[in-house]
């Protein structure tokens, strides 16, 4: 069990152990849940949604589409640091 003390701002700081246990660093978001016994139960925010979401996500309107050989290159420069 962990004790946490509330701030006169009614905030807490969850120990790095703790976040650790949750998956989650800096700038990553909680829920959290009200539970019907006056508790509250604390969970890694976790992004929604499925894979088809990501569908043209790199679609260049205007442009022609590259090939994967194109694609390869690029990151290929990428990689070795040449933008």
């Amino acid at each position: 069990m962990n004790l946490l003390t509330v701030t006169a701002k009614g905030q807490v700081t969850l120990r790095k152990d703790l976040l650790n246990h949750l998956g989650v660093g800096p700038g990553e978001q909680l829920t959290i849940n009200k539970l019907p016994d006056g508790g509250i139960e604390v969970r890694a925010a976790r992004p929604t949604g499925s894979i088809s979401d990501v569908f043209g996500f790199l679609k260049r309107k205007g442009r022609k589409r590259l090939t994967v050989e194109e694609i390869g290159e690029i990151a290929g420069h990428g990689w070795a640091g040449k933008r």
